[in-house]
């Protein structure tokens, strides 16, 4: 167990989020609420509680609520998009939540009050130039997200996208997109990652509030179970395939307009993900789905990761170098 120590002392994105584990859970509008948030917290990693386009009286019971069931840190997660953005970020720095982060789009222009306020912030990131920009505004650390995530997604890969990020900038990176278990956290320090941050693994946890026919779709997943869509608007999304996504993609074949396709897609997150509409209500989970076959305590997922970690590294260290 001393190389499992050693491997967990030795991350700076662990002091810095004051965590046990290198793991992060993503911000997952919907999903991520006070049960999954506290559970991760609880267990060691850091829970993060999803906005989305949440109003902001629904994010202060949240926030309230989380405090309630951990005294661990816990961050929020804002998303650019939202129209509550303004409001909801007063609302952070009102309740004083110590660990903000961003997700979909640029959110440089808020960074520095923030961080006045004494806010550890960690932006979610899909490019080189991002992170660094982020990084000289104050960004304590960066989620370098590669295209293989769930939800809003990038153009570049997770394999390609970390280490580019993590020899760009100083600040601890986390990486995210395609990572559920021992062997994705491994690959990624190799890659020169300071920890993860996974979202569809934890979507297959006691905890998550997902309807269970979302839960089982993903179980049931191969790894080719996902397509993504809405390129056409500039913020394209990857979800588990269904009637819903092939509707879409006819639609933006058609030359539907951005307005034509935001005003189909409204709704279909929690149609899909809380109401258990699985055909035609959005999915959004990423391409490990494939890997993922039953639901535990979020507990046992992360005490699992951490195992299988320990032994991928017991393995490596019997392997022989030939020169």
């Amino acid at each position: 167990m001393l190389l499992w120590s050693v491997m967990l002392c030795n991350f700076a994105v662990c002091d810095l989020l004051d965590i046990e584990y290198p793991i992060v859970q993503g911000g997952m509008a919907w999903l991520g609420t006070f049960e999954l948030v506290t559970a991760v917290s609880n267990a060691g990693g850091l829970g993060v509680i999803g906005s989305g386009d949440a109003p902001t009286e629904w994010l202060r019971e949240q926030i309230r609520q989380t405090r309630e069931w951990t005294d661990k840190p816990f961050a929020v997660n804002i998303m650019m998009m939202s129209p509550f953005l303004k409001d909801n970020l007063e609302l952070i720095l009102a309740e004083k939540v110590g660990i903000v982060t961003f997700g979909g789009g640029n959110p440089g222009g808020y960074l520095a009050r923030l961080k006045e306020a004494g806010c550890k912030v960690m932006p979610v990131v899909s490019s080189v130039a991002l992170a660094r920009r982020l990084e000289r505004l104050g960004a304590d650390a960066v989620v370098a997200e590669g295209m293989e995530s769930g939800g809003h997604v990038g153009e570049t890969t997770t394999m390609a996208l970390v280490p580019q990020v993590a020899s760009s900038v100083k600040v601890p990176v986390v990486a995210a997109g395609g990572i559920a278990d021992g062997h994705g956290l491994i690959a990624a320090l190799a890659l020169g990652a300071q920890g993860v941050q996974m979202g569809t693994r934890f979507i297959c946890s006691e905890e998550c509030i997902a309807h269970p026919k979302f839960k089982e779709r993903i179980m049931e997943a191969h790894d080719r179970a996902t397509v993504v869509t809405g390129v056409s608007t500039g913020h394209p999304v990857r979800c588990l395939e269904n009637k819903l996504t092939y509707q879409f993609t006819v639609m933006e074949e058609a030359g539907a307009s951005q307005a034509e396709l935001e005003e189909f897609g409204r709704g279909k997150l929690s149609s899909g993900v809380i109401q258990g509409n699985v055909e035609e209500g959005s999915l959004m989970a990423g391409q490990i789905a494939g890997l993922i076959k039953e639901i535990k305590p979020v507990k046992a997922i992360i005490q699992d990761i951490m195992t299988e970690a320990q032994q991928v590294l017991d393995a490596m260290g019997k392997l022989q170098v030939r020169g």
